[in-house]
């Protein structure tokens, strides 16, 4: 069984991957704080099965992603992950709900995971590299 295929790196390559779209999703908020009528969004985290793969379809494949309405959509058409379209509580006058204080918080939270998620994977490389005696 080749090492990418184990269903523990599978789930670690997907929560990193989840991790970098929510990332791009919180900058887009950010971005769009003085934009009027705009609503924040934020990913669904993956659920994962026991196999470590998460429970939306196989782990460590993710389909292409449409991020623009002028782009073509992509076979199968699904999105990477789900999104939580759930707004603040408070709306500016211009009808923006962005609180950038929030938003920051999930920056610094979702920077936080990522770091951690990326230490633990390397780490599991490097102890199955030394249980096969290539390091």
């Amino acid at each position: 069984m080749p090492i990418n295929d184990l269903p523990e790196l599978n789930a670690l390559r997907t929560k990193m991957q989840w991790h970098q779209e929510r990332q791009k999703v919180l900058a887009e908020n950010i971005s769009n704080s003085d934009t009027p009528n705009f609503r924040p969004r934020d990913l669904v985290e993956p659920k994962f099965t026991p196999e470590g793969q998460a429970a939306g379809g196989p782990g460590g494949s993710l389909p292409l992603m449409r991020t623009s309405a002028s782009h073509l959509t992509p076979p199968g058409g699904s999105p990477s992950f789900s999104t939580n379209n759930n707004g603040g509580f408070q709306t500016r006058p211009a009808g923006n709900a962005v609180n950038l204080e929030d938003e920051m918080l999930k920056v610094s939270s979702n920077q936080m995971d990522y770091a951690a998620v990326t230490s633990l994977y390397s780490r599991s490389l490097g102890l199955l590299k030394t249980a096969i005696g290539k390091r």
